[in-house]
């Protein structure tokens, strides 16, 4: 699965309506994928968490994810709209 599908699949589980979530991938440099998601600014505190605990979770497991493939850093940034 893709990094990307995964992160979109993890973050739209969070969320009330799946269908505000963005999620695209940036290549700066070659060893690290860096991740946008945005997503609704009533959602905002859905995604990120209590202390930001369901953010540092869909870190963890993407980054988990790239290690399994292409082992890469990943960097997920969270915006709102």
């Amino acid at each position: 699965m893709k990094l990307v599908e995964f992160t979109e699949f993890l973050v739209k589980s969070l969320v009330q309506d799946p269908d505000l979530v963005s999620v695209k991938q940036f290549d700066d440099e070659d060893d690290i994928v860096n991740i946008q998601v945005l997503v609704d600014q009533e959602e905002m505190g859905r995604v990120v968490g209590r202390g930001g605990k369901n953010i540092h979770a869909v870190r963890v497991l993407v980054q988990a994810a790239s290690s399994m493939g292409d082992n890469k850093r990943v960097r997920i940034n969270v915006d709102s709209f």
